[in-house]
């Protein structure tokens, strides 16, 4: 990659966007700290790192210009950045859309803050640190381990790659950006969307050090397709308030644009807070109307039962990792799912880029947002994980792709949660805890076996043959009564929990890979195209064929290093023609 280039130019943050914002991608300057002794040595004030990286790619990838696998558990970063005048009676501040695990920045060899967590954005605010040339020598050490005590998703924890678990995401791997802010301005909005009210809720965040005796309003403006909807105001007199309005309009024959896959219908709207008269910040933003539930076994969109066919999409890149290349990859997978008749993906082990949830916003693909696993269970693993979970639901709140919260995974990290009642607890916390900010959507608790609490019961299984997954299922209270056995000798409910008419959904299946490749997928490799389609074919279709079933989640679409049983090579190329798999999906 050319170091002159800026990767990732693209708006960061397009659900809450403002004016007045610069890139920091690109090249910065950056040191491996193999004995750690950047602090003692006071590398923040010298910022004398020898090496060149391309941000927002981690050193371990091919696209960061150093493409180092071995793992190194301190690193630093170092960019000068001088802010154009326009800005210097505004607060700046400093954001990462994510960096993993433990970030550390200078700001002019004055220590700023510290973050912990690998999955999130998160920004501080380095106003008092700039020079009085609005300069700023920015400094960040990244810390990460190989703990399994720490969300670390599908990284190794081993010297090498196993199973299905790759290459380690050291450090900055999201794009690093400053924005400028009046004193005065709109921290976040939640916002609700009600159809069966034809109403949406905004619950506004601002500035908690502000004067309130000022004279502030704020005023939103509502309108589709720029056609105004509905506008109101009122006045800020603490730093929170909700209101709820009506959006019916006769613009439409149904009164109201539903967001749904074949319509995916967004309203914009528009923050702009007052003081006198006078603009202090503005935030555009948009939402969907759109609801979902559950009811008699079935998933619910609009009140109305959806079939999912997923894709589990772990977002992995040959050159980038865990980091997409660029938007147009981006919108390269969700076209390529969408094309192969898929309406939906779970993302897995990964909490995504926001421009990938952008565009499944604007092109109405179907999201299940999932966690990345710890892999022991300790009271540190509980403090670390559902801190990190609660902020992955609160950024990605708004976005709604987002159908089905996915907290665990497999039993990683509570791999005793069969019996064991204090990891059984643990879920049921992270479920009422998930619940209680977010109480329309579904809550997966344990994706593929020994369900404690959860909206939906799914099941992970490789069966090969569609007459064998077909005799497997064709009862429904031997699946659910842990009677059949997956992954060998895992059942459907955990001990003291009982199946409750939840819906059933085959959340992985498939994993086929070609016997000419190197590498492993799921059951025998198959020799061509035919064998592959055969297979491919009996096993969705028996899956389509109990009717108990709503949907289905096949793994996966690409290869991802050593696991190379994707619908796609990893630079993304089919390895079977998708309309045929787009025709046995919507058969």
């Amino acid at each position: 990659m050319n170091m002159n280039t800026i990767p990732r130019k693209e708006y960061p943050r397009p659900h809450f966007a403002r004016g007045g914002w610069l890139n920091l991608n690109g090249e910065w300057n950056f040191a491996f700290d193999e004995k750690n002794m950047g602090e003692k040595e006071r590398w923040y004030e010298s910022g004398n790192l020898q090496q060149k990286i391309i941000v927002p790619f981690t050193y371990e990838t091919k696209a960061s210009g150093i493409g180092e696998e071995t793992f190194c558990a301190n690193i630093w970063y170092q960019k000068q950045v001088t802010i154009s005048e326009d800005y210097r009676n505004r607060k700046v501040i400093l954001h990462f859309q994510a960096a993993d695990y433990m970030t550390k920045v200078w700001v002019n060899g004055k220590f700023v803050g510290k973050h912990q967590g690998g999955q999130i954005a998160f920004s501080f605010d380095v106003t008092d640190y700039l020079g009085d040339d609005l300069s700023l020598n920015i400094v960040v050490k990244c810390e990460d381990s190989i703990s399994c005590h720490q969300p670390r998703g599908k990284q190794r924890w081993l010297d090498k790659n196993f199973g299905c678990w790759y290459v380690q995401t050291t450090g900055i791997w999201q794009t690093v950006w400053l924005e400028f802010l009046n004193e005065v301005h709109v921290d976040s909005v939640k916002i609700t969307p009600d159809i069966d009210t034809e109403s949406v809720e905004f619950s506004y965040q601002f500035a908690e050090e502000v004067d309130y005796s000022d004279n502030l309003t704020l005023k939103t403006e509502i309108t589709f397709n720029q056609m105004p909807i509905k506008s109101f105001s009122f006045d800020v007199h603490r730093p929170k308030h909700t209101s709820r309005v009506n959006i019916a309009s006769d613009h439409f024959e149904w009164k109201v644009m539903l967001w749904e896959p074949r319509n995916p219908n967004l309203y914009d709207v528009v923050f702009t807070l007052y003081k006198n008269g006078e603009v202090l910040d503005r935030v555009d933003s948009y939402f969907g109307m759109r609801k979902i539930s559950t009811e008699n076994g079935k998933v619910l969109l609009n009140n109305t039962p959806i079939y999912q066919r997923l894709l589990l999409d772990q977002g992995y890149w040959q050159d980038s990792h865990l980091t997409p290349p660029s938007e147009e990859a981006i919108l390269e997978d969700i076209d390529k799912t969408m094309e192969m008749g898929y309406n939906g993906v779970r993302k897995h082990m990964k909490v995504e880029d926001q421009r990938y949830l952008y565009w499944a916003d604007k092109k109405g693909l179907l999201v299940w947002s999932e966690m990345a696993a710890t892999y022991e269970f300790s009271d540190e693993a509980v403090q670390n994980f559902t801190e990190e979970w609660m902020e992955v639901v609160k950024q990605q709140y708004n976005h709604p792709s987002i159908i089905t919260w996915t907290p665990f995974n497999e039993s990683w990290g509570i791999k005793n949660i069969y019996t064991d009642v204090k990891q059984q607890q643990f879920t049921e916390a992270i479920y009422h805890l998930t619940k209680a900010f977010d109480s329309m959507r579904p809550v997966i608790v344990n994706d593929g076996w020994e369900h404690t609490v959860s909206d939906i019961l799914t099941l992970h299984d490789y069966v090969e043959l569609g007459e064998e997954f077909s005799e497997r299922y064709k009862d429904l209270e031997t699946v659910v009564d842990n009677k059949i056995a997956f992954n060998k000798h895992k059942h459907a409910m955990a001990q003291g929990y009982e199946y409750k008419g939840q819906p059933i959904i085959i959340s992985e299946y498939g994993g086929i890979a070609f016997s000419s490749e190197k590498g492993w997928g799921y059951g025998n490799q198959v020799k061509n195209e035919e064998e592959f389609l055969k297979r491919f074919e009996s096993i969705t279709q028996a899956i389509k064929d109990i009717d108990y079933i709503c949907g289905f989640c096949y793994t996966q679409i690409t290869d991802v290093q050593q696991e190379v049983n994707g619908l796609l090579t990893e630079d993304r190329q089919p390895k079977i023609e998708m309309k045929k798999i787009r025709d046995i999906n919507l058969k």
